[in-house]
């Protein structure tokens, strides 16, 4: 027999921002409505500067593979724009650990169609708090195998790649590599798959990988922004040079403006990103967090962002130093044109 549940996430990208507050107004009437909030660790251990808010749905039967579980429902609403769909599956007591495994590989298919039509139900429910609604165009997915006992013989490595062919050993070492323990709890931590054994029930850890999920999944949609803007750039930059030159240079002013909103806007975002969460004194967590980050490559996509931030930094420098030297061009070819009128009115004054 098992006490074990099968948490699965999908996280979307769905605004600019969400004021929390006002979606916690709204969702109140006739819904559990609860911030999160971690259990184990006192509040000045691990800061959420703004706590996303979580919303009870209303229960499903989810289909996964031949079978049909009920399973709670929730979502989680994060400040910067992010909606995560939580289902939570508990696996009924007369499940077998080689169940669960057979169950693994039909995990990652179940419906979209599911998770879809309760971000839209969520959307609706909250929308005067969404600033800045856009379709989603980036998601994150996530498996928490969350276990209250935990045997010896059971093996993770199935359920953390999804498949039961045996793998190498070297694979094997790799794909258990990220574990963690405080006490008689553990910790195994992939990419988009987790194994849990805390017998106390405490959701903190599910609750972490989940948040930085949320992080990861914003810095990836500022990259893929980033990217359509410098595409748009150097095509409006095209256009302009086609234009007169007293046009072109208020093209190029246009251009400037917008690049400077721009970056504007990304220093904010990535300053909000890195100040969302704080850890300051839990040890045990901090390493969690911090690993998962990297397993997420976490650093790299906000290297990518930096380095697309130095194309449009030089990019505007370009524009500025254009936008100077052809002022001074025109300038100059005023005071030439004025001096040939001055010389022009005078020789016509002397005949």
């Amino acid at each position: 027999m098992m006490q074990t549940s099968i948490l699965i996430y999908r996280l979307f990208d769905t605004a600019n921002s969400i004021e929390l507050a006002k979606a916690e107004t709204l969702l109140a009437t006739g819904s559990h409505v609860s911030r999160l909030r971690l259990t184990r660790v006192s509040p000045k251990a691990i800061v959420f500067k703004d706590p996303p808010v979580t919303v009870l749905l209303t229960p499903q039967q989810i289909p996964v593979g031949a079978k049909i579980f009920p399973a709670e429902l929730r979502a989680r609403i994060y400040e910067l724009g992010v909606i995560s769909i939580i289902i939570r599956i508990n696996l009924p007591p007369e499940f077998a650990y080689q169940d669960l495994i057979d169950l693994a590989s039909a995990i990652d298919h179940i419906p979209e169609s599911i998770f879809l039509s309760t971000l839209e139900a969520v959307l609706a429910a909250i929308r005067p708090a969404v600033n800045g609604e856009r379709a989603p165009v980036v998601e994150e997915d996530l498996v928490i195998y969350y276990f209250r006992e935990w045997r010896q013989g059971w093996d993770a490595v199935p359920l953390l790649l999804g498949e039961k062919e045996p793998v190498s050993p070297e694979t094997r070492r790799e794909t258990l590599a990220n574990r963690f323990s405080y006490a008689s709890d553990f910790t195994i931590l992939g990419w988009d798959k987790a194994i849990v054994y805390e017998p106390t029930g405490s959701p903190d850890i599910p609750d972490l990988l989940e948040f930085a999920n949320s992080q990861f999944l914003i810095l990836r949609y500022y990259d893929h922004l980033l990217n359509q803007e410098i595409d748009k750039m150097y095509d409006a930059i095209a256009e302009a040079e086609q234009r007169a030159i007293y046009r072109r240079l208020g093209e190029y002013r246009r251009i400037r403006r917008q690049l400077l909103e721009l970056m504007a806007d990304i220093t904010s975002i990535t300053s909000e990103i890195e100040n969302s969460l704080r850890v300051t004194e839990d040890v045990f967590y901090a390493r969690v967090y911090t690993t998962y980050l990297r397993i997420l490559r976490i650093h790299d996509w906000t290297a990518s962002i930096d380095q697309r931030v130095e194309v449009i930094q030089r990019s505007y420098n370009l524009l500025t130093e254009e936008v100077v030297t052809s002022r001074s061009e025109l300038m100059e070819l005023a005071v030439i044109i004025l001096i040939t009128l001055e010389i022009v009115l005078s020789l016509l004054q002397i005949t």
